[in-house]
């Protein structure tokens, strides 16, 4: 584990985290602190019930995304058997060379 900085509402925390994992936190980070900002620009909370609200807001958004309103798997599935079918044409055209 390493120590990283982070920044949220200016405000400075040190946090842990596994060098694998240093670049996804940091978005996540950048993500909460855009949600506070916004969120903070609507209201005169501030502190810990803006965190709470903000931790909320991006709860119910990815709930959301998950229950339906996100991801087309269907549509995804679909794409993806086009495309592996676009690469086998392609690759049996260079066999073809060889």
């Amino acid at each position: 584990m390493e120590r990283l900085d982070i920044h949220l509402m200016g405000r400075e925390y040190s946090v842990n985290v596994k060098p694998e994992e240093r670049e996804s936190l940091q978005a996540a980070v950048a993500l909460v602190d855009e949600k506070m900002q916004q969120l903070a620009g609507k209201t005169t909370s501030g502190g810990e019930l803006l965190a709470v609200m903000t931790a909320l807001n991006i709860a119910h958004e990815f709930i959301q995304s998950r229950a339906g309103g996100g991801v087309d798997l269907a549509g995804s599935r679909r794409r993806i058997s086009s495309m592996a079918e676009r690469i086998d044409e392609a690759l049996a055209k260079q066999e073809k060379l060889f």
